[in-house]
C-alpha cells in the first residue's frame, strides 16, 4: 500500500477519543439524576432490583442522551464547520457518515434495551428519541425556534427520564399518577433551564436565523420569562406536597425555589453576563428540589403521614 493510500484509510477510520466527544458524557448528567428521582419515586427497594437501575442509567445516559447529543452534532455538522471547525465531525477526525451511523446505532440498542425494560419504559424511550432527531434533523429542526426545542430537551431529559426510572423499578409498568405530575411539572421547569443556555449566542442565533427566546423576546423578557418558568411549576409541586400531605418536604421544596428567586433578581440586573452563573448555581438547587420531591412522593404513595 502506497503512503497516500495508507493516509487515506488511516483518515476513513475514527478517532476513538473522537467518538466519545461526539457523545458528551458530561450531557448525561441531567437525564441520569431525573432517573434516579423515578427510581426514588417508585417506592421500590432499589437493593432489590440492582440490575434494572443500572440498565435504566445505561439507557437514559449512554444511550438515548448520546444518540440525542451525535444526532445533534451531526445536523450541525455544516455550522460547526465555521464556529467550531475543531469538533469531531467538522475536523474530520470522525470521517464519512460516522456520525450518522453512530446515532442509527445508538437508536438502535436504545430501542432495544427501552423495549426489554417493559411497555411504558420502551415508550418513554421511543419518545425520547422522537425528541432527540426532530430537535436536530430537518424539516422540523425544533432547536431553531426556542419555545419548542426547549420543550423538547426539557421534557426529554427530565420529564421521561423521571418517568422511565419510576417505570423500570416498577417492572415495566406505569408509574402512580402522582409520579406523572412531578415528573411533567419539572420537565416544564426545565424549558426555562434551557433558555438561560440561549443568553450566550444572541448574535450568532440572530445571523444564523435561531430563534431563541432571547432573540424573538429580547434580553430583559426571554430572562423574565426564563425565571417564570422554572418557578411556577416549583410552586405548583409545593402545592400538591401538601395536598398529598407532605408539609415537611413541601416547607423544603418552597424554600429551595425561594433561593432561586433571590439569584433570579441578580440575574435579571444582567442577563447576558449573569446567564451562565444563574444556570450553575441556580439549576443545582433546582435538581435538589427535584430529588426532595421525589422523596415526598415515595412518602406519599407508601401513605407515611408526618408526625
Amino acid at each position: 500500500m502506497t503512503e497516500m493510500a495508507t493516509e487515506q484509510a488511516v483518515r476513513a477510520r475514527p478517532q476513538p477519543k473522537a467518538m466519545l466527544e461526539v457523545l458528551h458524557p458530561i450531557t448525561w448528567f441531567p437525564p441520569m439524576w431525573a432517573f434516579t428521582c423515578g427510581v426514588v419515586s417508585s417506592g421500590v427497594d432499589v437493593l432489590e432490583h440492582w440490575g434494572l437501575l443500572i440498565a435504566g442509567v445505561v439507557l437514559t445516559g449512554p444511550l438515548v442522551c448520546a444518540t440525542s447529543q451525535v444526532v445533534n452534532d451531526w445536523y450541525d455538522r455544516d455550522v460547526d464547520a465555521i464556529n467550531e471547525p475543531d469538533r469531531p465531525i467538522p475536523s474530520g477526525r470522525l470521517p464519512g457518515r460516522w456520525g450518522y451511523w453512530m446515532a442509527l446505532g445508538g437508536t438502535a440498542l436504545s430501542l432495544a434495551l427501552g423495549a426489554a425494560l417493559g411497555v411504558w419504559v420502551f415508550l418513554a424511550t421511543v419518545v425520547g428519541l422522537i425528541f432527540a432527531w426532530i430537535y436536530s434533523a430537518p424539516p422540523l429542526r425544533l432547536k431553531n425556534n426556542g419555545w419548542f426545542g426547549n420543550a423538547a430537551v426539557g421534557f426529554s431529559y427530565e420529564t421521561l427520564a423521571w418517568i422511565t426510572g419510576a417505570a423500570v423499578m416498577l417492572g415495566g409498568a406505569l408509574p402512580d399518577e402522582r409520579i406523572l405530575w412531578l415528573a411533567f411539572l419539572y420537565g416544564l421547569g426545565a424549558h426555562g433551564i434551557m433558555t438561560l443556555n440561549d443568553f450566550k449566542a444572541i448574535e450568532g442565533d440572530r445571523k444564523l436565523g435561531v430563534r431563541t427566546l432571547p432573540v424573538q423576546l429580547g434580553v430583559q423578557n426571554a430572562a423574565r420569562v426564563a425565571c417564570a418558568v422554572m418557578l411556577l411549576p416549583q410552586f405548583a409541586v409545593v402545592w400538591l406536597l401538601f395536598d398529598w400531605v407532605q408539609p415537611v418536604h413541601a416547607a423544603a421544596v418552597a424554600s429551595l425555589a425561594m433561593v432561586q428567586a433571590v439569584l433570579m433578581v441578580r440575574f435579571l440586573e444582567n442577563p447576558v453576563a449573569r446567564a451562565t452563573w444563574l444556570s450553575a448555581l441556580g439549576v443545582t438547587v433546582y435538581v435538589s428540589g427535584m430529588m426532595v420531591s421525589a422523596f415526598a412522593v415515595r412518602a406519599a404513595i407508601a401513605g407515611q403521614v408526618p408526625l
